[in-house]
């Protein structure tokens, strides 16, 4: 096997990737003062971005979770990889050729990551199936596509192919690549038989399903021929790659418009989206064989920056039983949102490929222009399964479609649509609003003494006594008695958190006389003491890389009180300009060494009061002169300040 990859090779691919383009495409983040950008946890789910990312120290920090760590751990943890292959992947991002221990020039074909080696597999079947939509055996998979309005130029777009009639097409073209059947096996494009494995897409169309950095990690594939005793859609089963319920189809294409105009529009299949992407609606996604659920919705709401100042989710269904079934299974998961939720669903009951075939793009742009609240279609779908003509079926409506208004979020819409039902029931407008008090009464109480899930992210509950809002608690596995999290009511503790929040994120403001006041100021609170004393044993050697920086003094503070290094490496400096940050931190220092001069001088106070002037004098004087020379340096700290 090779050897580990060298010290030095991580650290250089730790420094020269750019952790804010790595999470970026995962997380939408937005600036959040000088050096800092802000964005939804992608570990928890938040409705107040509390994730933070600061390029200049390479670190990531979680306000609301504590999650945290460089660019390598966060590849770790979102593409589920090693520390070995979230290196690799790095390092292939940038181009950068890893050396490793006991002369090893780097893994060979076995030693590949797992995951990667799966990604790979993927990459080739995908340019395969690509290169197989133009031989003359694909004329069905063509004509399928200009049937429904799509060109070359649109299948090359979305990546579409065809995976030929036959058992091994695919499969010897894979095999011709290195890939062995055990390998193959995992990557779900196969099925196996007495006879070995066989090509799982036969003479179907192939759409391939990327994640939101773009790798292929399954298919989809349209059965074209009569004589294909297969379901009409199958899809790549569950493997390590492609977990349908955490899969949505063209995020890749749609995530920066998604984010952008704080629009999703999610759609039923492949050529809905196709539609959708060419008749000018860039955010539309489809969910491959299940319904939008849980894990949808966590994508969903980082891309859109869910924190309540805007963004709208669009669903489209068609207009047959099944589809309002559908679209009443997303209310269901509608409080999970903070922006607003709609359904569009075409009159005619034509999904959006039909529509645009049969009147144009403009029409599927409309479609999604005449959205309705979906809390509104789901009281419209609740009246209709009762008859209103008679007393007792507009009683029954009532009780049904109560809890429903009740759960609409926004409190001043909720009794406009209580008058609205009373007139589509036909009732008076106190008697349907009193049922709609008491379904929101109930849903309280059943709400309150529940369970205490939320589905935000718990900034300020169940927070332990002397936590700020909006700082994480040190994990249950830090809290050492040594090592509490400081009280942020301390205004000492609050000096000092701020002093090391400076030194951590502009180290090159230490130098000179400045560090020598900074090495020797005495830290009360223990967990920054031993921070402090973490900053003095390292020196100033690495003071000009920040990334390096930050990392030595993680390695050389106990192992509990890193996410707190973390977190104050990374948390916005409150300053929206360089003069204005090297301002701030000039002041902060200023104030940190008068806070030291203050406390000498009550030591000097206390040895005074206790001398006998008469017995020494001398001393006396001494002590009078300190004091006096302990005072000007205070003023004129506090002048420069």
């Amino acid at each position: 096997m090779a050897g580990l990859i060298k010290r030095e090779d991580i650290d250089e691919v730790r420094q020269r990737t750019d952790i804010k383009e790595v999470v970026d495409g995962y997380v939408t983040l937005k600036g959040a003062g000088l050096g800092s950008y802000k964005g939804l946890c992608p570990f928890h789910d938040e409705r107040s971005p509390s994730f933070t990312v600061r390029p200049q120290a390479g670190r990531y920090h979680c306000f609301g979770c504590g999650e945290d760590g460089d660019v390598i751990s966060f590849v770790q943890k979102l593409d589920h990889t090693t520390f070995h292959e979230a290196v690799e992947k790095l390092a292939h991002r940038i181009g950068f050729e890893l050396r490793y221990e006991d002369g090893g020039s780097g893994p060979n074909r076995e030693d590949i990551g797992r995951r990667q080696r799966l990604l790979d597999a993927h990459k080739v079947a995908d340019e395969f199936f690509r290169a197989q939509l133009l031989t003359p055996g694909a004329t069905e998979g063509r004509n399928f596509l200009h049937a429904r309005g799509f060109d070359r130029a649109a299948a090359e777009h979305f990546g579409v192919g065809y995976a030929p009639q036959g058992w091994d097409a695919l499969l010897k073209h894979l095999r011709g690549r290195g890939y062995t059947d055990p390998e193959l096996k995992l990557t779900g494009m196969f099925s196996e038989g007495n006879r070995g494995i066989y090509d799982r897409f036969r003479g179907r169309l192939i759409w391939p399903i990327r994640d939101i950095a773009g790798d292929t990690i399954g298919f989809g594939a349209r059965k074209l021929y009569e004589d294909d005793q297969g379901p009409k859609y199958l899809n790549t089963p569950e493997t390590a790659l492609y977990k349908k319920s955490q899969v949505l189809y063209g995020i890749d294409l749609a995530k920066r418009n998604i984010a952008k105009d704080r629009q999703l529009v999610v759609v039923e299949g492949y050529t809905d989206v196709m539609a959708c992407h060419l008749a000018g609606i860039p955010t539309a996604v489809a969910t491959c064989g299940t319904a939008f659920g849980t894990e949808h919705i966590k994508i969903a709401r980082r891309l859109l920056s869910d924190d309540g100042s805007g963004g709208e989710v669009i669903f489209t269904f068609d207009g047959d039983a099944a589809g309002q079934k559908a679209a009443l299974r997303a209310f269901e998961e509608d409080q999970r949102f903070v922006a607003q939720t709609y359904v569009a669903v075409e009159a005619s009951g034509a999904d959006p490929c039909e529509l645009r075939q049969a009147k144009g793009d403009a029409a599927v742009r409309d479609l999604i222009g005449t959205r309705r609240p979906l809390f509104e279609f789901a009281i419209r779908a609740t009246l209709r399964r009762h008859n209103l003509d008679t007393v007792e079926g507009r009683i029954a409506a009532l009780r049904e479609s109560a809890p429903v208004v009740a759960q609409i979020r926004d409190a001043g819409i909720r009794p406009a649509y209580a008058r609205e039902l009373a007139g589509w029931l036909g009732m008076p407008v106190e008697d349907v609003s009193r049922a709609v008090g008491g379904a929101t009464k109930r849903a309280a109480q059943q709400q309150s003494g529940g369970s205490g899930h939320g589905t935000g992210g718990g900034q300020g509950q169940g927070r332990p006594p002397g936590t700020a809002p909006g700082v994480a608690p040190l994990p249950p596995s830090a809290v050492l008695p040594s090592f509490n999290r400081p009280d942020p009511r301390d205004p000492v503790a609050a000096m000092e958190r701020q002093a090391l929040e400076v030194a951590l994120q502009e180290p090159g403001l230490l130098e000179g006389e400045t560090w020598l006041r900074f090495s020797e100021a005495r830290f009360s609170t223990p967990a920054y003491l031993a921070i402090h004393e973490a900053i003095r044993a390292t020196g100033l050697g690495l003071a000009g890389d920040s990334v390096r920086w930050v990392e030595q003094m993680l390695q050389e503070v106990p192992e509990p009180l890193r996410p707190l290094v973390s977190e104050l490496a990374v948390v916005p400096l409150p300053a929206s300009t360089a003069d204005g940050v090297l301002r701030y931190c000039r002041d902060i220092l200023a104030r940190l060494f008068e806070l030291q001069i203050t406390r000498v001088k009550a030591e000097k106070m206390g040895q005074l009061q206790r001398l006998d002037a008469s017995a020494d004098p001398e001393e006396f004087q001494r002590l009078n002169r300190e004091l006096m020379e302990l005072e000007m340096r205070r003023r004129a700290l506090r002048s420069d300040a």
